[in-house]
């Protein structure tokens, strides 16, 4: 209530689309942070890690770590962020017709929408799933569940737009942060760090080197250098790509405002591994020494369920209301930002004559409606090929590598021009797309992740340089001014 009411409030204060947007590019350094964090600490968040912790032991936790050097690495260097907010554009999109061409624009704004929105298709079963676990309600109260929890985040996300989803990110920090840390004291307390290191070395002995090495991620059992390789090009086109990230940043007053942010936020996304996966971690300790995994659960819901056993009433409620929490900011976050994208960079550019100011607030609020229904239709139906970590990974891969590749282009390569650009969006998907559709229709014959993300960048890269050097040199070279 708390949180809706807040978001419901803050409609006072929109003025004009680049409010309800991107906050009329105001946030100061501790709001980004909140709201980053916010953002980016989703229910899914915590059900991927806690996957990755059972499945892995620590070896899961790499990706956080890698994630963190990423952020730190783009802070310290303002790398691809810092000429990107000097650039005063909205949306990724954007840059790409200063660069490029407008169709460049388009083309990008389809690959960016299509990659984000079915990345977060799966959001609100996983939400969905570790409430009905956690909390033992019936699982056929689950769709229910997932349609309110859509509904309220919906009503405030419409009306306030980013100013409402910056407030309520604020509020939804500070809880999600007090639900997750109580929580990992009382999962050591239960379970014993002695016992869990103890438990997960005797396991994989046991195992004869099956399951995956707990402690080595990089081992043959567990990811594989190929995968490592992977996820470190991944993680660093996401914190200078991936558009919910991104849209903080261009909402900052200026670029040495988002590169301060880059810098403090990174050491929070260990965190953000660390103890969800550490759940995940003891539900396979506790699981292993009663007996095995129940028929009905897998090593995603697991975690909740072992969490509903250990958890006392009233810290189980601390720990819904987190969750709750976070799952509000992760989903109002993301379907604004594709939101604006659609608004901004496909349909905008279409329209002969410019809508008014309230025309493009009004636009922007339909599309929020579609992708909610879609997110709930969507969310009900698909079958994850694998584990949720890697189909988020691999859903980001289809624009991920293309954009990533005409970011670093565009902002870097004088000679980059739209035949590359078309060539690089066009290639960076491929992989990606393979992978899914392989895995929907002929299981037996998917590619592995690692080959399909590393790929596509690869793919997008040569796209670029090639289409380039092959035709002509640009016309148009951007010019970026810091922000006053």
């Amino acid at each position: 209530v708390g949180c809706l009411s807040a978001g419901l409030w803050m409609r006072r204060f929109i003025r004009g689309v680049d409010d309800f947007t991107i906050a009329g590019r105001e946030v100061h350094v501790n709001l980004g942070i909140a709201s980053l964090a916010a953002t980016e600490m989703g229910l899914v968040t915590v059900m991927y890690t806690a996957q990755l912790g059972y499945e892995k032991g620590f070896s899961g936790e790499i990706i956080g770590v890698i994630m963190a050097a990423a952020f730190l690495v783009v802070g310290c260097t303002g790398f691809v962020i810092r000429p990107l907010r000097d650039a005063g554009v909205m949306t990724i999109p954007e840059l790409f017709e200063k660069r490029f061409s407008g169709r460049v624009r388009w083309l990008a704004g389809v690959f960016v929408a299509l990659g984000g929105v079915l990345n977060m298709g799966i959001f609100l079963r996983l939400g969905g799933d570790f409430l009905v676990h956690a909390t033992g309600m019936p699982p056929s109260w689950l769709e229910s569940v997932m349609t309110f929890l859509l509904i309220l985040v919906l009503l405030y996300t419409v009306v306030g737009g980013m100013l409402s989803v910056l407030v309520t990110d604020y509020l939804q920090f500070m809880l999600v942060g007090l639900g997750i840390v109580m929580t990992s004291i009382m999962v050591i307390a239960h379970i014993g760090w002695g016992n869990l290191i103890t438990t997960l070395q005797t396991s994989w002995a046991a195992s004869g080197g099956i399951r995956p090495h707990p402690f080595n991620p990089a081992h043959a059992t567990s990811f594989g250098w190929g995968y490592l390789i992977w996820m470190f090009i991944f993680q660093l086109a996401v914190v200078t790509t991936w558009q919910t990230t991104i849209t903080r940043v261009l909402a900052t007053k200026d670029s040495g405002t988002a590169t301060k942010m880059y810098r403090r936020v990174a050491f929070y996304f260990v965190g953000r591994f660390l103890l969800p996966g550490l759940w995940g971690i003891a539900a396979f300790v506790y699981f292993t020494q009663h007996g095995g995994l129940p028929k009905d659960l897998n090593s995603m819901t697991a975690m909740p369920r072992y969490l509903g056993v250990v958890l006392p009433v009233g810290m189980m409620g601390i720990l819904v209301a987190s969750m709750i929490a976070a799952e509000m900011s992760t989903i109002s976050g993301y379907m604004l930002t594709w939101a604006t994208v659609i608004y901004n960079d496909i349909i905008t550019p279409c329209l002969k004559n410019p809508l008014s100011n309230k025309g493009q607030i009004l636009l922007t609020r339909m599309i929020l409606l579609g992708i909610a229904i879609f997110l709930l239709f969507f969310g009900l139906w698909y079958e994850l090929p694998g584990d949720a970590w890697t189909f988020l990974a691999v859903t980001g891969n289809i624009y991920l590598a293309s954009v990533f590749t005409l970011l670093i282009a565009g902002l870097y390569w004088p000679r980059a021009n739209s035949t590359g650009a078309y060539a690089a969006l066009i290639l960076g998907a491929i992989g990606p797309l393979t992978f899914l559709v392989l895995a929907k229709v002929m299981p037996q014959h998917q590619i592995p992740a690692e080959v399909a993300g590393g790929s596509s960048f690869g793919l997008a890269f040569l796209g670029m340089i090639i289409g380039s050097l092959v035709s002509r040199a640009p016309a148009k070279i951007l010019q970026t001014q810091p922000a006053q």
